[in-house]
């Protein structure tokens, strides 16, 4: 078994403890996974952690106390090399349950919830020494009628898994798709930061590199778009029109890419950096501010052309580095609304 294909072996006991959740089984496939040390760093309002147990106390643990049902359902599972050499898994998928106790001042519906999460691990010698992840937050905050910000621009739904149901990427590796795959998203990328510094929507060369029919599934707070003209109108107009110096900041930033087969990804921490300049992007009025942004991303590629893209900002560290505190306004905007738990009889009594 080729080391890409064993490093997502290695990761599978933990998706499965998560499924089925029980908690001394998620902590001990935690322990057995990581090193002691390792460092997680995880979105807002978590922060960076340290080690299994950080893992399971700060962000774990309270989430299956509020979804009593809790699992957690993988639609991707792909792994790779970075340029470097570092040795990734990559994880797109939700969890899920019923919300029947407040979470982070979300308060519960007593209906089923679900949450998006990319996740990357990074192995080094068969151990987890990082993790970068961020978790759909304002997702749950949306579906609990909470949301207290303004509206998407694009669909909000429960994103979808890859079309040809083939996320769950197996072994053996096939290195030139693999290869293949993760160029196309590289040159893609370098196409598309010279838009507009470098002319108008032309230089991005996006009937290249993007499929008619493709869909880009943004983060909650942003939306789903089809087509260029959706990915162009609900999402990279609006962004590049309030922060147009995006890539322009490379030394400040860091990115991993790798592939799998028919799939690419990328994780960084942060991954841009730019300067929020003027209005357009999240109905907020320019800050001036530069910011950075973890944009932990998977691209589906189909006949040479990318058809689906999935896509996570830690949109909560923007606006906290904007000068926003989300969770502040959340509990202003329910502190009406009861966040006790909720006690649903079974329905099955004589």
């Amino acid at each position: 078994m080729d080391q890409h294909t064993q490093n997502k072996a290695l990761l599978a006991p933990l998706r499965s403890a998560l499924y089925d959740f029980d908690a001394k089984q998620v902590q001990t496939a935690l322990a057995n996974l990581m090193v002691p040390d390792a460092k997680l760093h995880l979105c807002q309002p978590f922060g960076d952690l340290t080690g299994p147990d950080g893992f399971y106390q700060t962000a774990i643990a309270p989430l299956a106390a509020a979804w009593p049902d809790f699992e957690r359902r993988d639609l991707i599972v792909m792994s790779g090399p970075d340029d470097k050499g570092g040795q990734w898994v990559g994880c797109c998928g939700y969890y899920t349950g019923t919300f029947l106790s407040s979470w982070l001042d979300i308060p519960p519906t007593g209906h089923p919830v679900c949450m998006r999460f990319h996740e990357f691990y990074r192995f080094e010698n068969n151990k987890v020494v990082e993790v970068q992840a961020i978790w759909d937050i304002p997702e749950v905050m949306m579906q609990a009628r909470a949301w207290p910000l303004a509206p998407s621009l694009g669909r909000e739904w429960m994103v979808p898994g890859p079309a040809l149901q083939n996320g769950l990427v197996a072994g053996p590796r096939n290195e030139a798709e693999s290869t293949a795959s993760c160029q196309l998203i590289v040159d893609m990328l370098a196409h598309l930061i010279r838009y507009p510094s470098q002319g108008g929507p032309e230089v991005m060369q996006l009937d290249r590199f993007w499929h008619p029919k493709v869909n880009w599934y943004g983060p909650a707070g942003i939306g789903t778009a089809r087509g260029l003209y959706g990915f162009r109108n609900w999402h990279q107009i609006p962004f590049l029109a309030a922060m147009p110096d995006r890539g322009q900041y490379e030394d400040e930033i860091n990115h991993h890419f790798f592939g799998d087969g028919a799939f690419a990804a990328v994780t960084g921490w942060p991954n841009m950096a730019q300067t929020h300049s003027a209005q357009g992007w999240l109905g907020l009025p320019p800050t001036g501010k530069k910011i950075t942004l973890r944009s932990l991303d998977f691209w589906r590629v189909e006949s040479g052309k990318i058809r689906e893209n999935w896509v996570l900002v830690d949109l909560l560290d923007v606006y906290k580095q904007l000068g926003m505190d989300v969770f502040a306004r959340l509990r202003e905007f329910n502190k009406a609304l009861n966040l006790g738990p909720i006690d649903i009889p079974s329905g099955l009594d004589a």
